[in-house]
């Protein structure tokens, strides 16, 4: 690889890794009909603690105007649902997996499991975990603003 143009830009290259990642995981969720940040809501969902909007949308990395689409959609499939909050203040509203949500999760998750798989035979299994290692303190160091 040459390191001129947009392959000399990290920023390039992580989108493109991403991009390809998502693609075949979108893939393996098309079967269920869900998109891969769908997928993403429930598993952070998945927990069973609920999650307000604001929380959700940290995790799952999405703006809020299209986290509470996403949501919406989820809502009308019965797969998660609106309640009040469990920790304490009840005017507080939280998104909750429902049980279609969790039977749904069950489902793709041998599927999800061969993704990685495939990821992992390609790239080998200690590259990709350290890979996963160095991805993750590149974000500490960037969300703390020590790189």
């Amino acid at each position: 690889m040459t390191n001129a143009g947009l392959g000399s830009s990290l920023a390039y290259l992580l989108s493109r890794a991403e991009r390809s990642v998502n693609r075949a995981l979108s893939a393996v969720l098309s079967a269920e009909d869900i998109t891969v940040e769908q997928w993403r809501i429930l598993r952070a969902l998945g927990d069973g603690r609920g999650h307000s909007m604001g929380e959700l949308a940290t995790a799952v990395l999405m703006p809020h105007p299209t986290l509470t689409k996403a949501v919406d959609r989820l809502i009308d499939r019965s797969l998660v649902y609106r309640g009040p909050s469990s920790e304490g203040d009840r005017r507080r509203v939280a998104v909750f997996l429902a049980s279609r949500g969790d039977e749904l999760l069950a489902r793709v998750e041998g599927g999800i499991a061969e993704h990685h798989r495939l990821i992992e035979a390609a790239y080998g299994t200690a590259r990709t975990e350290e890979l996963m290692r160095a991805l993750e303190d590149l974000v500490q160091a960037l969300e703390h603003g020590n790189p």
